[in-house]
């Protein structure tokens, strides 16, 4: 149980829709503009006190979208809920947009009761996507992938894995295993020069989708034979990832919690891509 905070105060659960484009990620800094440090000065204004401290459920890299980051902070009793969304949406830059406001127990948070997280990273696979009206929210890759190839690669993704050949190095204390819940390809809905790929885990590694992507594409392409994925987490030596896919593609989709929020589930599990 949290304790300490402001006599009066209620914890609301935001879901937050972004263009990551503009924003040097989630978290704070100081000399940059994230969307961590938008929300909270957002709350600032409101409260009419000092920022509130806001958590998310996964800290997202510079130029990566969200059209399901959850974030939670400590809101004065005078707001309820919808008081909150409409005021929040009606200073919000046009780049950030909140979805929904949710009144949850105090000891809710973010990242630590999340049981599970989805990214969606979109590729293009025609020439249309390079139209600017289109490449800005997907790797404008303008050639088509072997359908068949591919899927035969991401079969080997879901389960349980050590995903250290796909993430960037230098966070050896986080550990290496993720359990994929599933992954897999389809067209983008009322858009077939977007291919999608949708994966839910139960964590992620920084950079572990776009490395996954970034590896997908060049089997896709025949650059790689469509085994090699499946030889990269098993570990094989000398080998290793393609360059992760661009930022611009990927959106973190959806942030999954049993109900009631329960503090009872097991701590450290993180989002960080």
């Amino acid at each position: 149980m949290r304790s300490g905070h402001p006599a009066g105060h209620w914890r609301v659960k935001l879901v937050l829709h972004y263009d990551g484009r503009e924003f040097y990620g989630w978290q704070m800094q100081s000399d940059r503009r994230t969307v961590q440090g938008e929300l909270s000065a957002l709350l600032g204004r409101l409260c009419g006190a000092a920022s509130p401290t806001v958590t998310a459920a996964g800290r997202t890299d510079r130029g990566v979208h969200a059209t399901g980051q959850v974030a939670s902070a400590l809101i004065p009793e005078r707001f309820d809920e919808r008081e909150l969304l409409r005021a929040l949406n009606a200073l919000a830059p046009p780049d950030l947009w909140i979805a929904a406001a949710e009144r949850v127990p105090d000891p809710f948070h973010p990242r630590y009761d999340a049981v599970s997280r989805t990214y969606v990273y979109r590729v293009g696979v025609s020439r249309e996507s390079q139209s600017p009206f289109e490449r800005r929210w997907c790797w404008p890759l303008g050639r088509a992938l072997d359908s068949e190839r591919i899927s035969a690669a991401t079969v080997h993704i879901s389960g349980d894995h050590d995903f250290s050949a796909f993430a960037k190095s230098g966070q050896p204390e986080r550990g290496v295993r993720c359990k994929v819940l599933s992954a897999f390809w389809r067209a983008a809905p009322g858009a077939e020069r977007i291919l999608e790929f949708e994966i839910t885990a139960d964590r992620f590694l920084h950079r572990m989708v776009r490395y996954l992507v970034g590896t997908l594409v060049e089997i896709g392409q025949g650059f790689r034979p469509a085994d090699e994925l499946g030889r990269l987490l098993e570990g094989a030596p000398g080998l290793r990832a393609a360059a992760p896919a661009p930022p611009q593609g990927l959106f973190l989709a959806r942030v999954h919690y049993t109900s009631g929020h329960s503090q009872d589930r097991a701590r450290g599990q993180r989002g960080s891509e």
